[in-house]
C-alpha cells in the first residue's frame, strides 16, 4: 500500500525534476555537433516562412524529417529567443517521458513503485544528458515511450483499443521525427509468445482486424507529413526536391541502417562502451536485478517479460546495424526503470548494492579531485586534456569533487542515497557554472571575430567544409558550397568564387587538403572545435584549379540572423 506521505514526496520529486531538467535553459548557446544545425534550420524556417522543407543555409536538409525542427521553430516564433527555444523541446519531451514512466509503473504496481521508477530514470546519466541537449533523441524517445505506454495499457491493463491506437499513432509521429519511432511494435513479439507459453495470464484479445488496425493508424499518421511531401515534390521540376525525397526515404532509413557509412562500431559496442557508464546507476545494479527478472519470467510475470524482452530486442536491433551511437539506445531507459523499480527497495537494503553506489560516487569524486589538483599544479598529462579548449576548469572540478564528498558523508548511514544526493547537485553545477565555463570553447565566435578584423569592409565570408555553428553565429552574409558536396569540388567552386569576389575571404580548416589554395599564405585565426582555422584571400589562391562541369549551386544567406550570442 502507498503511504499517506507519498503525495508530499511526489510533489517534491516533480519540483526537483523540473529544477534539474530546466536549470540552465537560455543560459547557453547551441553546441556542436547537432545543436547548431537544428537551431539554424529552425531559425531559417521562421525567417523564410518555408516550414515544410528544412534548409541548412539555403540548402535542403534531407537527413531527418522536419518534426523536431518544427518544435524549435514554434518556440522561437513564440518567444523570439533562439537561445531559449532550442532546448525547450528536449526538456518538455523528457518531462513527458518521466511522467509516463511514473504513471504506467504506478498502474502496473503502485504509486510508490511508480515514484521509484521515475526517480531511477531521473538519476540515470544518459536520460538527463539528452534532456539538456537539443539533439533529436529526447523527442523520439518520448514518442517511443508513448508507444510503449499505450501498448502496455492495452495489452496488460486491458484499458481498451483506444490506447493501442494511441500507441501506434505515437509510433507514426516517431517515424516522422527519426525513422526508428516504430520500435514499440517489437513489444508484440514477446506478447504473443508469452500468451501461448502462459495461457492463464489475463491479456488483451481481439480479432486479426483489431491487431492490424494499429499499423494502419501508424501509416495514416506518417502520411500526414509524407503524402503532402510526395505530392509537392511530384508537382515540382526542382531536382533538389526530388533528391531530398529520395534521400530521406531511402538513404536515411534502410541504407543508413543496413549499410551505415559512419559511426562504425562492433556488434558488442553498446554492452561494453555505452551501458556500463551512461546507464548508471541502473547498470551498476544489474548483478542484483537480473536474477530477479529471471525469477519473474519463470513465473510468467508479463509486467516484467514484455518490457524486458522489448529492451533486449531494441538492443539487438541497434547492435545489428554497423553504424552505432550511444544515444540510439536511449529509448530503452524508461522501460528499464519500469522493470527495475519493483525490486529497488529490497535491493538497496542489501549492503553490497548500497556499497557499490557509495563507492562509485566516491570514485567519481576522487577522480575529479585528482584532476583538479593536477591541473592546478600544471601536471602535463592533465593539462593536455583541456589545452586545445583553452579552459581553466580546475575550480569547477574541485567544487564538483567537494560536493561528492559531502554527499558521501551525508549518506554514510544509508549509502544507497549517495548517488541521489550527488548527481542532482552535479547537474545543477554543470547547468550553470559549467555552461558559462565551456561557452568560449563551444562556439566559433572568436574565429568569426578574427575573420571580421581581416575582412575588407565590402567583403563577405565563404566556407569550405561547412560547419553549421559558423553559419549560425555569423552576423554577415555567408556563402557555402553544399554540405554534402565533395571537398575537392567545394575547393574548385570556392576558388572560382574568390576570383569573382576579390574583396571576400574563404574560411577553412587548416587540415583540409587545399589543392587549390596555398595554406601558408592564409591568415591564421586560431583554434576552435578541435581544428585550426585559416582565412584565405586572393593571395592564397593557386594560379590554377581544376574545374568541374557540375551544376552544383552555391548557397548564400543574407545578414538575417537575429541570434543573440553576446
Amino acid at each position: 500500500m502507498d503511504r499517506p506521505y507519498n503525495s508530499k514526496v511526489l510533489w517534491l520529486f516533480w519540483t526537483a525534476a523540473v529544477i534539474i531538467i530546466f536549470t540552465g535553459l537560455g543560459l547557453r548557446d547551441p553546441w556542436p555537433a547537432d545543436e547548431p544545425r537544428f537551431a539554424q534550420i529552425a531559425m531559417q524556417m521562421v525567417q523564410s516562412g518555408d516550414w515544410f522543407f528544412p534548409r541548412r543555409g539555403g540548402e535542403l536538409y534531407p537527413d531527418k524529417p522536419p518534426v523536431f525542427m518544427w518544435s524549435i521553430a514554434i518556440f522561437y516564433w513564440l518567444t523570439g529567443s533562439l537561445k531559449l527555444a532550442f532546448l525547450l523541446p528536449s526538456a518538455l519531451c523528457s518531462m513527458i517521458t518521466l511522467y509516463l514512466t511514473f504513471d504506467i509503473t504506478k498502474r502496473l504496481w503502485d504509486r510508490t513503485t511508480g515514484m521509484l521508477a521515475a526517480g531511477a530514470l531521473l538519476l540515470t546519466l544518459q536520460f538527463v544528458i539528452q534532456a539538456k541537449s537539443a539533439q533529436i533523441d529526447a523527442m523520439v524517445s518520448c514518442w517511443i515511450a508513448i508507444g510503449c505506454y499505450g501498448l502496455l495499457r492495452h495489452l496488460l491493463l486491458q484499458d481498451g483499443w483506444s490506447w493501442y491506437w494511441l500507441g501506434f499513432a505515437a509510433m507514426g509521429l516517431g517515424v516522422i521525427t527519426k525513422g526508428v519511432g516504430f520500435l514499440p511494435v517489437l513489444m508484440l513479439i514477446p506478447f504473443f509468445i508469452a500468451r501461448r507459453v502462459f495461457p492463464r495470464q489475463s491479456t488483451a484479445t481481439g480479432s486479426a482486424w483489431h491487431w492490424w488496425s494499429g499499423p494502419v493508424v501508424m501509416l495514416i499518421t506518417i502520411g500526414l507529413w509524407l503524402i503532402p511531401m510526395l505530392i509537392i515534390v511530384s508537382h515540382s521540376d526542382d531536382t533538389t526536391l526530388q533528391a531530398y525525397r529520395d534521400n530521406i526515404m531511402l538513404k536515411q532509413t534502410a541504407t543508413r541502417y543496413a549499410d551505415a557509412w559512419h559511426h562504425i562500431k562492433p556488434f558488442w559496442y553498446y554492452l561494453t562502451s555505452v551501458i556500463p557508464v551512461l546507464w548508471l546507476p541502473l547498470s551498476l545494479l544489474l548483478p542484483w536485478l537480473v536474477p530477479e527478472w529471471v525469477k519473474a519470467c519463470k513465473k510468467g510475470e508479463l509486467r516484467i517479460i514484455l518490457p524486458l524482452f522489448w529492451i533486449l530486442l531494441l538492443l539487438l536491433f541497434f547492435s545489428m546495424s554497423p553504424g552505432k551511437r550511444g544515444v540510439y539506445i536511449l529509448p530503452a531507459l524508461p522501460m528499464l526503470a519500469l522493470i527495475s523499480a519493483p525490486y529497488l527497495r529490497q535491493m538497496l537494503n542489501k549492503p553490497a548494492a548500497s556499497w557499490a553506489l557509495w563507492l562509485t560516487t566516491g570514485l567519481i569524486s576522487t577522480v575529479l579531485l585528482i584532476v583538479a589538483i593536477g591541473g592546478w599544479y600544471g601536471l602535463d598529462a592533465i593539462v593536455q586534456l583541456v589545452k586545445e579548449y583553452e579552459l581553466d576548469p580546475w575550480s569547477f572540478l574541485l567544487t564538483c569533487s567537494v560536493v561528492g564528498f559531502i554527499s558521501l558523508a551525508l549518506s554514510w548511514r544509508y549509502k544507497a542515497l549517495s548517488w541521489a544526493y550527488y548527481i542532482p547537485l552535479l547537474w545543477l553545477l554543470y547547468s550553470t557554472w559549467g555552461y558559462l565555463l565551456m561557452a568560449p570553447a563551444k562556439t566559433p565566435q572568436k574565429i568569426l571575430e578574427q575573420s571580421a578584423k581581416h575582412l575588407p569592409a565590402s567583403g563577405e565570408l565563404a566556407m569550405i567544409g561547412l560547419k553549421e555553428q559558423f553559419l549560425l553565429f555569423s552576423d554577415m552574409p555567408f556563402t557555402h558550397f553544399g554540405y554534402h558536396t565533395p571537398i575537392e569540388q567545394q575547393q574548385a567552386m570556392a576558388w572560382r568564387w574568390l576570383k569573382q569576389h576579390p574583396d571576400s575571404r574563404i574560411l577553412a580548416a587548416s587540415d583540409e587538403k587545399l589543392n587549390c589554395f596555398r595554406s601558408e599564405q592564409g591568415t591564421k585565426l586560431g583554434h576552435a572545435h578541435r581544428q585550426d582555422w585559416l582565412l584565405l584571400g586572393p593571395k592564397s589562391a593557386a594560379l590554377s584549379c581544376p574545374q568541374t562541369d557540375s551544376l552544383t549551386p552555391v548557397y548564400r544567406t543574407e545578414k538575417t540572423s537575429v541570434y543573440d550570442h553576446n
